[in-house]
């Protein structure tokens, strides 16, 4: 009988058994989009339902969720400021102000 060559083809003993893959949360990632894009509101309602969705799932995408609803929430407070600020500079303008600036093209 003749031996087996050492270099012969056989089982490895780390074969790929077809490990299941952990699904993303799709919602956790369009929380991340949205937020970076700019749309904060809808970062932080779809980051919400996916945080609440990953917890029952087991799903991957938690910390893209929470960036998300970090981003939508500065975003929001960013808008906020930014309202007020307005609001105050055409206020201190009176009308007169406003209409002169109007008429000039501002």
């Amino acid at each position: 009988m003749t031996e087996p060559t050492p270099y012969a083809a056989g089982p490895t003993p780390y074969a790929a058994t077809g490990a299941a893959v952990a699904k993303w949360n799709v919602l956790s990632i369009v929380s991340l989009a949205t937020s970076v894009i700019g749309f904060g509101l809808v970062g932080v309602i779809t980051g919400h339902i996916s945080l609440s969705q990953i917890k029952n799932t087991g799903e991957q995408g938690r910390v893209l969720a929470i960036v998300g609803l970090v981003l939508g929430y500065l975003g929001i407070l960013a808008s906020i400021i930014i309202a007020i600020a307005y609001i105050g500079f055409f206020l201190t303008l009176g009308p007169e102000g406003f209409v002169q600036m109007m008429t000039l093209g501002f």
